[in-house]
């Protein structure tokens, strides 16, 4: 995931004008069409898996399981097995289900874990140390999938990924782009450090990356399914290493470790049924708040980019975000205001609070008593009987920890870090988040994915998600707009430069040539504070899928070539869709 969210670089509509050059500046390409099946993926190796495993008459689900064991070997800068994440489906007869794997707290985990004795956070011991390390899901995850939804056996699965493993494959230039701001994190530790540098150097083009130990690993997986990774000798080495380095991470954090099966959040918006991830993500509740606000304006007439568009989406994010941050958490340990939050009642009372001339003000929302990088990684699946799939998982930061416990090639997250540490301050993306995701035994942090399928008349319309730590929300939800409101096909929905309000810090972030000089001026005539966010380079990769045409217009008039197109984010340089 990105790394902290810097103060934004105030930019004039001259700094603007002379920006360096932005490829989606340019034309999108069209998107990817298939009649029969789409995956979309952030690496274009782990995308063929997922559609073989279609065409040999494997469902999404089958095809989900195979990418993310194979994202863990071929992305592993975001695809593991020691991190973890959710899984939006949706069947072909309608039925809905959402999947927690997220990572847990270990039960000897404690409330101040992160503090010095003075009470103030000690630099890095959420994100860089092994007390940073939360209990793994992610297999547990796609052992639940299977076993409830796939068709195929975990053997069949896991055997892309354990060949690529086991022989390797050939790095290739987007594959040395995701280790460029990692090798030196890998350098520190000497187990990830044997796996991917080359002597202490870095990979280069051309290489061959083997995952000798990471093989054994998803064998042991193939052969035992879950029960091999925790309780079985991969748990016991990664706590050895927990407890050898300062670690709190216990064999019964394993042991104990259990999937949840949850009702998804749904919405509408303008017609489309929307399902996404609920609590302990913040994602599908934010979108919701999010789109039931801008529900009651004419976007569509106001038009993408115009200072009246963009200060109507800055302020509905800055309201749910005041909501995220301070309102939710794991639902085992916190009451979360579902209903509210989703409610058209709630978005009226927003609209009624937006000053129509003004912009608004963050500290005036804060809650009386209240003082995640784009290496995350997500993927859309849907298959020729129209199961979708949208997966979104991770290690919280690139590479996560950037340390492997010696003998698994297993990379291990640093997924701790998105609890609260202390109320008010920020964490790795800027978060100020608040008690009701402090740090608690067994305990799933906060997060801002958003796996999310969105359907109309009861048939799958779209799926689409994105890494992008805080910005995931508005990512997706930009995705959405863009093809809802605006008329983009499915490319440029996710191609088109973002903006992003998470209510503190009070400003707004935006992607070069995202707005106007014109529609800079009149924003900053209103009060707004926006810049070029100095991490604009790493905003996310979604990855989407439009089912009956390449856009709107094409839906509607039934004019489309193919049933499925996909689109992977120009930003993201390893990615591929593929449909058949």
């Amino acid at each position: 995931m990105p790394a902290k969210l810097r103060t934004l670089v105030l930019v004039s509509a001259i700094t603007v004008a002379i920006a360096r050059p932005w490829p989606s500046n340019a034309a999108s390409p069209a998107p990817v069409e298939g009649d029969n099946g789409m995956v979309v993926t952030a690496q274009h190796l782990a995308s063929q898996v997922g559609v073989d495993v279609l065409r040999q008459g494997g469902n999404a689900v089958d095809a989900a399981i195979a990418v993310g064991y194979a994202l863990a070997v071929v992305y592993p800068t975001a695809g593991n097995l020691g991190g973890g994440g959710f899984m939006t489906i949706r069947l072909a007869d309608g039925k809905s289900t959402f999947l927690d794997f997220r990572e847990r707290a270990p039960k000897a985990a404690t409330r101040d874990m992160y503090l010095d004795a003075s009470g103030e956070p000690v630099p890095g011991a959420s994100t860089d140390t092994y007390l940073a390390i939360g209990v793994p899901g992610s297999v547990a995850g796609f052992e639940a999938a299977r076993e409830t939804y796939g068709t195929w056996e975990r053997e069949r699965l896991i055997a892309p990924a354990l060949r690529l493993a086991r022989e390797g494959f050939v790095l290739e230039p987007g594959d040395i782009a995701s280790f460029a701001d990692g090798n030196d994190m890998l350098a520190q530790d000497p187990a990830a450090a044997g796996i991917f540098l080359r002597d202490g150097q870095p990979l280069q083009l051309g290489d061959t990356l083997v995952q000798s130990d990471l093989a054994t690993s998803l064998e042991a997986i193939s052969q035992g399914g879950a029960d091999a990774f925790y309780k079985g000798e991969i748990a016991d080495l990664i706590v050895k290493a927990s407890q050898a380095n300062g670690g709190i991470l216990a064999k019964p954090d394993f042991e104990e470790y259990r999937v949840r099966e949850l009702e998804p959040v749904e919405c509408s918006y303008r017609g489309y049924d929307i399902v996404s991830s609920p609590p302990p993500s913040s994602g599908g509740l934010v979108i919701c708040e999010i789109l039931n606000v801008l529900e009651g304006y004419p976007i569509s007439y106001l038009g993408y980019g115009s200072a009246e568009t963009t200060r109507l989406m800055v302020e509905a994010m800055r309201h749910a975000f005041v909501d995220r941050n301070t309102a939710l958490g794991d639902p085992d340990f916190v009451d979360n205001p579902v209903e509210k939050l989703t409610s058209k009642a709630y978005a009226e009372e927003i609209r009624a609070r937006i000053d129509p001339y003004r912009a608004g003000v963050s500290e005036d929302l804060r809650p009386a008593g209240s003082s995640e990088s784009t290496e995350t990684t997500h993927y859309s699946i849907i298959d020729k009987d129209g199961n979708a799939v949208a997966v979104t998982y991770t290690l919280n930061g690139s590479f996560g920890t950037g340390k492997v416990a010696e003998g698994t090639g297993i990379l291990l997250n640093n997924e701790m870090d998105d609890f609260t540490s202390k109320p008010g301050v920020p964490n790795l993306y800027g978060l100020v988040q608040g008690e009701a995701n402090a740090i608690e035994p067994g305990k799933s942090p906060l997060s801002s994915m958003s796996p999310t399928i969105v359907s109309r008349d009861g048939k799958p319309f779209m799926v689409i998600g994105s890494p992008g730590g805080s910005r995931i929300i508005t990512i997706t939800l930009s995705a959405i707009m863009n093809v809802i409101d605006h008329g983009m096909d499915i490319q440029q929905a996710i191609d088109a430069p973002r903006i992003h309000h998470q209510w503190l810090p009070d400003s707004v972030a935006m992607e070069p040539y995202a707005l106007s000089p014109d529609t800079l001026r009149l924003l900053a005539g209103m009060g707004y504070r926006v810049g070029i966010d100095p991490d604009w380079t790493i905003w996310g990769e979604a990855a989407g899928i439009l089912v009956g045409g390449r856009d709107l217009e094409e839906i509607e008039a039934g004019t489309g070539t193919a049933r499925y197109y996909g689109a992977i984010d120009s930003r993201a340089t390893a990615g591929a869709a593929i449909g058949y």
